[in-house]
């Protein structure tokens, strides 16, 4: 293999690793502004998702209509996403990414859920972009925090205005 050839394999290779980095934060920054159609965006049709322990989801609506369920009493959440590996093979990919995920319920106003986890994700390139084709979340570590009112009132208030029409 020429130069050539070897530096567009390895710029092919960037490419497609950064290309998959987006879908699967993507996946999360949809998930914080509960944009359902950015999350569908980023799923295969024939998608299969499980969340921790729960029964499994089939189908890029079925996860989307899931999604839905799960974070409709949800008043925020915020997901902090490391993708640590991804592996390319062809038109397909594996992706392992850790996750920190703090919401905010509405029976619960005043306090900051907290979920560790881990996704461990299979993807497949379509025309459209990397897609999701396998999600588990494997769900580590919860706890709940209450908010430190004085804290938050020395820094001006609490304040939620996502989304930001500037992004």
């Amino acid at each position: 293999m020429s130069t050539t050839d070897e530096t567009a394999v390895d710029l092919r290779a960037l490419q497609d690793r950064l290309d998959i980095t987006d879908a699967l934060y993507k996946y999360s920054s949809a998930i914080d502004s509960f944009d359902l159609e950015g999350v569908r965006s980023v799923l295969a049709d024939d998608v299969w998702a499980q969340y921790g322990n729960l029964d499994p989801v089939e189908g890029g609506d079925a996860v989307v209509e899931w999604i839905g369920g799960a974070t409709s009493t949800i008043v925020w959440q915020h997901h902090l996403l490391s993708v640590y590996h991804v592996v390319v093979d062809g038109d397909s990919a594996t992706a392992l990414s850790y996750l920190t995920s703090y919401q905010e319920f509405t029976h619960e106003p005043n306090v900051a859920k907290t979920l560790v986890a881990r996704y461990h994700d299979d993807l497949r390139r379509t025309p459209d972009g990397w897609k999701l084709t396998r999600r588990v979340a494997e769900f580590l570590w919860g706890e709940s925090r209450p908010v430190d009112d004085e804290w938050m009132s020395a820094l001006g208030g609490r304040k939620n205005v996502w989304p930001n029409p500037a992004i």
